[in-house]
């Protein structure tokens, strides 16, 4: 039996300069599975972040949106998990990925870290990189140098549709989770989606 989810931490920007940028993908999903749930968020001085509380079949969940800014956000789960004895196989960490385009998902357990600071940062402060991981595509400018104006700023239409789509389907595979059936999630969130038949 895999362990279950006890923590959802989204990565993001705080502020509403930032709330429509492609760095914030992981705000979207908790935002939305919040929302889903019927959890609302309060700030937690504390936790350096927005928390939600929900409960599962046999136990709490937390959802998290640290507020410290991405290359801190390590900070804020350490607080949380520290504080409720949750372990690192416990958490899920929802972020933007470069190395995948826009409507494509991985979820993954472990691995490396993708240049991402966000999770630079909560494995520095976790000691370990055993953790899971949802992977939301936000494709890549093309040149390295372009990554930092490309992540702060917000997705194209038809970008933010394919974005808005895998978003939709990682919460359809929510029931999933919540009772720590990684590897039928993985199925349903991992699968691309098949392109829309064209009618004759």
């Amino acid at each position: 039996m895999q362990t279950a989810l006890r923590l959802i931490v989204g990565l993001g920007n705080p502020g509403p300069e930032y709330s429509e940028t492609r760095h914030n993908a992981g705000f979207w999903f908790c935002e939305r599975l919040a929302r889903t749930l019927g959890l609302s968020f309060s700030r937690e001085a504390r936790f350096h972040g927005l928390v939600a509380k929900g409960r599962l079949t046999s136990a709490d969940l937390w959802l998290l949106m640290p507020q410290t800014y991405m290359n801190r956000s390590g900070q804020a789960v350490q607080a949380l998990a520290h504080f409720y004895r949750i372990q690192p196989a416990e958490i899920l960490v929802v972020h933007d990925e470069l190395d995948l385009p826009p409507g494509l998902m991985r979820l993954k357990f472990g691995g490396g870290l993708g240049g991402h600071n966000g999770l630079k940062d909560i494995t520095s402060h976790l000691g370990t990189q055993d953790y899971w991981r949802l992977r939301i595509g936000i494709g890549h400018p093309g040149d390295r140098n372009e990554v930092v104006n490309y992540v702060l700023k917000p997705p194209r239409k038809e970008e933010a549709e394919a974005i808005d789509a895998a978003l939709e389907r990682a919460l359809n595979a929510w029931p999933w989770l919540a009772r720590a059936d990684f590897s039928a999630a993985m199925q349903k969130i991992n699968t691309k989606p098949a392109p829309p038949k064209e009618v004759p």
